[in-house]
């Protein structure tokens, strides 16, 4: 039940990840070009009666704060004033360093030190090497799924962009709105989802028995990933929504997030695909009606920053980010 599944994912991150050691034997980011500096901007697009949004903290994608998959990353997380790394599972299928325990074990400890938690492992891989066609895909799944127990993440973010994109291509290369509203509604690849649901129905109850949801990161509509969901049948299974490619691709976001719920959603990626400064002056993202749908569904889990600010400014625009995201979401 949600309640069980709160209770597991209650237990402290370092706890968590240090019980499991002991049984142990790109996503791409936002441009680096943007307007303005960090501090004229830090306060761009914030509301001044923020929604107080219940999440633990504001983190990053891993892919984003320097190379993937390396716990040496972590104190420069810290001085940007993060609390949280997404961690992904491997660099390509020859370098899946998080299976290694050696590394896992540095996380842990590298973790505890600095008081940062790993709130989701990434399965970027999957836009390259796609979940419903490399036969190796499910393997990676489930290694992802026992990282997520080594390290107390909540949550695995299994990614459908490029080749793993779910949408219909015509004959063109195209894909195809079938829309006639305001907002977008693609045609979906039915071969592509029906293997997705298929490999997906296999694993879940190991993502269940683990306390580990796995959420579904793509280009389609929440109607669709809800019905992704309900065809697997299983709470365990969630939406990991990206609020900057939502917008990007044409949909409603507050609606979404209103339909989606709390109960049904893992987790949230922060980013803007006008700009690595989130809020500034000529951003595509409303911010602020994000943060009031996500105020009125009780949102309780993690803000993950998906940009890594302008080229060689990372530390003074991530720390500008940060700040934006406590005011505008009323992260305290």
């Amino acid at each position: 039940m949600i309640m069980d599944r709160r209770k597991f994912l209650g237990t402290s991150g370092a706890t968590l990840a240090a019980a499991s050691m002991g049984s142990l034997g790109g996503l791409a980011a936002c441009s680096n070009s943007g307007p303005g500096s960090a501090s004229e901007n830090a306060s761009v697009g914030a509301l001044e009666n923020p929604q107080r949004v219940g999440t633990p903290g504001i983190g990053i994608c891993d892919w984003n704060l320097g190379p993937m998959c390396d716990p040496e990353q972590i104190p420069k997380a810290i001085d940007a004033h993060l609390t949280g790394i997404q961690v992904s599972l491997g660099r390509d299928p020859e370098q899946m360093l998080l299976r290694d325990p050696s590394v896992r074990q540095r996380y842990v400890e590298l973790g505890s030190q600095y008081g940062v938690t790993f709130h989701s492992i990434a399965l970027g891989l999957y836009n390259s090497y796609p979940l419903a066609e490399e036969p190796r895909s499910a393997i990676w799944l489930i290694d992802a799924i026992d990282a997520a127990v080594a390290l107390g993440a909540g949550n695995v973010l299994m990614a459908f962009f490029g080749k793993g994109d779910l949408r219909f291509r015509d004959g063109n290369d195209e894909f195809v709105n079938e829309s006639e509203s305001e907002f977008a509604s693609f045609r979906l690849d039915e071969g592509k989802v029906a293997s997705v649901v298929d490999t997906l129905t296999q694993v879940i109850p190991r993502a269940r028995d683990a306390g580990v949801a796995l959420g579904l990161e793509n280009t389609i509509t929440a109607a669709q990933n809800l019905e992704i969901i309900d065809r697997v049948g299983s709470e365990w299974l969630q939406v990991y929504y990206d609020l900057g490619n939502s917008t990007g691709n044409g949909y409603d976001v507050p609606a979404e997030l209103r339909m989606i719920g709390n109960d049904r959603l893992c987790e949230v990626h922060l980013k803007d695909w006008n700009t690595p400064l989130l809020g500034s002056e000529g951003c595509m993202v409303d911010n602020a009606a994000s943060a009031a749908a996500l105020n009125d569904i009780g949102y309780d889990k993690w803000l993950v920053l998906e940009t890594s600010g302008r080229q060689d400014q990372f530390l003074e625009d991530t720390r500008a980010n940060v700040a934006w995201a406590k005011e505008t979401f009323g992260v305290e």
